[in-house]
């Protein structure tokens, strides 16, 4: 049993409330997943950077800045022990620097919108230690994990980024995931963890090359055994499904201003003019989007 919650914005003067909106959000959903929690939240693009969001885990900050900068031209966010780093380096180049000169660290998302944090401890831990409620953007999901197919660690939380402005949360299992997993290695996708929701993130990104989202989300009913709510980020928004037996909950509340999900409508009893929003389930099996 996990938590998983995404907020999408229509009205843009909410964006500098999205981070308090978000972190009520993940709160509430603590009960469903106390092991780890994490978020990705989607910003304006700054003309020609990349942003690549980073776990230190034991590295010193101050001994990868001066490591890095060796390598490259960037400006550094810090953020506890997550870094952003915004440059110019291409995804290509930067990926290969880290994977040979920064064994130490992580890679949890990069692309020219996105920035990602996540850590284990208790969703209402993680979301003061980031400071979320001080963010601002266009659109953000979030997880709460009560683990079950993986080891409780920073590489075991969700969001799962495994393509460029792309990410994913998951509620449920997957049991195919081990051989899905083998089959998009040999197409070049890699892999950080043992978790099944990293082997559908990886499904997703190799897929967008060839198709759109919702082609790719529905596809992934033939493709994705078990039982599961995604919530896939983009750039440019989000899409929800859940699989068609469609066990696991979920919820979407929809307004003029925003659309939110959650597992469980607490999640979102906060969120403003909720009592007037549209509110349901999402059908088994079909793919619901916005932005997209």
């Amino acid at each position: 049993m996990c938590g998983i919650v995404g907020i999408y914005l229509k009205n843009e003067k909410l964006e500098s409330s999205l981070g308090s909106l978000l972190s009520k959000m993940l709160i509430n959903m603590g009960s469903r997943g106390p092991d780890s929690a994490g978020f990705a939240i989607y910003k304006k693009e700054e003309k020609g950077k990349f942003k690549y969001s980073i776990c230190l885990n034991n590295l010193i900050f101050d001994d990868f800045e001066k490591k890095i900068n060796k390598y490259i031209e960037a400006k550094f966010e810090k953020n506890s022990d997550h870094v952003i780093i915004k440059t110019q380096t291409q995804p290509k180049d930067m990926l290969s620097l880290l994977k040979n000169n920064f064994k130490e660290i992580a890679l949890v998302g990069y692309g020219k919108s996105i920035e990602i944090f996540k850590q284990v401890g208790e969703p209402s831990d993680v979301v003061k230690k980031f400071k979320l409620e001080d963010y601002s953007g266009s659109h953000a999901i979030g997880h709460t994990r009560m683990a079950t197919e993986s080891a409780i660690t920073t590489d075991g939380s969700h969001p799962y980024s495994t393509g460029e402005d792309e990410c994913l949360v998951h509620n449920g299992s997957l049991s195919n995931h081990n051989n899905l997993r083998r089959k998009l290695k040999k197409s070049g996708v890699n892999f950080d963890s043992e978790n099944d929701t990293e082997v559908a993130a990886g499904y997703i990104s190799n897929n967008l090359s060839k198709k759109n989202l919702r082609e790719t989300l529905k596809d992934s009913l033939n493709e994705l055994d078990g039982f599961y709510t995604f919530i896939t980020g983009t750039k440019e928004g989000f899409a929800v499904l859940r699989d068609e037996i469609a066990c696991k909950p979920a919820v979407i509340a929809e307004t003029e201003d925003y659309v939110a999900i959650a597992s469980e409508f607490q999640a979102m009893a906060h969120l403003p003019n909720v009592n007037n929003a549209k509110i349901f389930e999402p059908e088994p099996g079909i793919v619901y989007s916005w932005g997209n």
